[in-house]
């Protein structure tokens, strides 16, 4: 079951990158930033106080400093990620932001334990291989010292990233949290640390274009439905960071296609050749948690 939620997940993410690109073309990355956990804090909000057998105000408070570690962690990860999609081709940054396996596998084995089989260390080469062939080849549209600033930007956001799925495994294995209070207090610490940003920096927000942004909508309601369906496969005793890491990764079958049909991106086969590549080595990796 959690394999399924996390490929639920995956196809999510995929999705919201492309309303992500979509969204950034109408208004800044700090005010996408700030209105897309604004409107998701108010769904995960409604979610989390009509379902589930413990509201957030419930929640043990010890809990609390390390929601907001992953909040500021994700902070900073996400600038850093919206300001790559803004400049990288979709289909390019969908699969450099499969780099997260790597430093995931990493911090698994040496915060959780986790233990590194055979078949996993072989699915992890062959995404490293797909990840090489991808950077052997760029869309004409950008150049290298671009390509070279966002590629930075995207490692910056896989660390975080990766360091906030090591926290969420860690703190969905606790029976006294709940997905809709994680939810709940991620997101709201969110909110305060991007208000406080544009407040700081004074930053100018363009309230009309943002009320015809719908796409932050449509991201706001992937994000909370993506992020419940992974909250929940982390609270699995046999779920493996290094497998959900791994299989997250389908996403990049959604920003390949979805970079060409939307955004008409270069070299559609080839980038779908490389992702058949990182594919092969999910399912590799996959094979015995399905047994």
């Amino acid at each position: 079951m959690w394999i399924f939620l996390v490929a639920v997940y995956g196809i999510f993410k995929g999705v919201r990158d492309i309303t992500k690109k979509k969204a950034l073309t109408i208004s800044s990355t700090m005010e996408v930033l700030f209105v897309y956990t604004l409107l998701s804090f108010i769904m995960g909000a409604v979610m989390s106080f009509t379902t589930g057998d413990r509201t957030p105000f419930e929640i043990d408070i010890s809990k609390l400093w390390i929601i907001g570690i992953k909040s500021s962690v994700i902070f900073i990860a996400w600038i850093c990620s919206f300001s790559a999609i803004h400049k990288l081709p979709i289909g390019f940054y969908g699969i450099m932001d499969m780099s997260r396996v790597i430093i995931a596998a990493a911090l698994s084995v040496i915060f959780l334990g986790e233990g590194l089989t055979v078949l996993k260390v072989t699915g992890m080469v062959l995404v490293l291989i797909g990840l090489l062939l991808v950077n052997m080849r760029h869309d004409t549209n950008t150049n290298a010292k671009t390509n070279t600033l966002c590629i930075i930007l995207v490692l910056i956001s896989c660390l975080g990233n990766a360091i906030s799925e090591i926290l969420d495994k860690f703190l969905m294995g606790s029976t006294s949290l709940n997905s809709g209070q994680l939810q709940f207090w991620y997101m709201l610490f969110l909110v305060v640390l991007y208000f406080g940003y544009l407040v700081v920096t004074k930053t100018p927000i363009n309230v009309k274009a943002l009320l015809k942004n719908y796409w932050l909508i449509i991201m706001s309601i992937l994000f909370v439905f993506g992020d419940k369906a992974l909250f929940e496969a982390c609270k699995y005793e046999n779920s493996s960071v290094i497998t959900m890491t791994l299989i997250k990764q389908c996403s990049v079958l959604f920003t390949i296609i979805g970079g060409r049909l939307v955004f008409c991106e270069e070299h559609t086969l080839y980038k779908l050749l490389c992702a058949g590549i990182i594919i092969t080595g999910i399912i590799i990796s996959v094979i015995p948690q399905v047994g």
